[in-house]
């Protein structure tokens, strides 16, 4: 008998954290975020991310509220759990998906995922607090497979591989910059672990990693996309990210 492979659909979850900064940036409500949300659902999009930071430069702690509220596919809220406002804040809208993003105060962006041995009894008791409450849990993992391994005895459902390295090196040799994430991949799915991928993801850089991470559930994007859509438009930037996923 003839072994099958699966080929899992990929989802696109936009990451909505720029239309956030867009409207913050002249105060009112123009780009109004919540309409945004119900657009790149209409357009074609399989969730919404949201990544709340303390200081609210982005989106804010009111706009988690709002959109669970319209949010019809998947809603995943992204951040650092070792601020008590942000366990508060999952806990009280219960996403279909919250990501553990080990961040600091000030951080620009995410830029390293946990060390799953260091910090392993510490995730074990923060993801039994969000599991408890219904929620599925995803935490993030730069892609090795010691941290995977490690990552797959904490209770997590998936992880999301931190793709920076792999979109910096992609150009100069795609080859070798997937190659740590194939083997990370591997392991996940030998030990049970769901797989999301995000950060810096685009265009140039994506189907190349749907095509060799076949097991990959879910890309969140945000930044690439959210700029791309100021050349070619929402509706038809969503639809060209999702060409790449198929």
């Amino acid at each position: 008998m003839r072994n099958i492979i699966l080929q899992v659909m990929t989802r696109l979850s936009v990451n909505i954290n720029k239309i956030a900064t867009l409207r913050n940036s002249r105060g009112g409500n123009n780009p109004d975020l919540i309409q945004v949300a119900k657009d790149c659902e209409r357009f074609g999009a399989q969730g919404i991310t949201v990544h709340p930071r303390p200081d609210e430069r982005h989106i804010r702690y009111d706009d988690v509220f709002a959109l669970k509220k319209i949010v019809t596919t998947e809603f995943n809220i992204e951040g650092n759990c070792q601020e008590q406002k942000f366990i508060d804040l999952v806990l009280a809208n219960k996403p279909e998906q919250v990501t553990l993003v080990p961040d600091v105060l000030g951080q620009i962006t995410s830029n390293h995922g946990w060390d799953t041995i260091a910090n392993q009894q510490y995730l074990k008791d923060i993801i039994k607090v969000f599991k408890n409450a219904g929620i599925r849990v995803s935490i993030f993992v730069d892609p090795v497979v010691d941290m995977v391994e490690a990552a797959a005895t904490t209770g997590t459902d998936r992880i999301e591989l931190y793709t920076e390295a792999y979109a910096h090196n992609y150009a100069a040799d795609k080859e070798t910059a997937i190659a740590p994430y194939v083997k990370a991949a591997e392991v996940a799915q030998k030990l049970g672990l769901g797989i999301n991928a995000g950060h810096d993801l685009d265009l140039h850089n994506l189907q190349y990693f749907t095509q060799n991470i076949p097991a990959l559930d879910e890309v969140s994007i945000g930044h690439a996309l959210i700029s791309d859509a100021l050349y070619y438009g929402l509706e038809n930037t969503i639809q060209m990210y999702l060409r790449q996923l198929a």
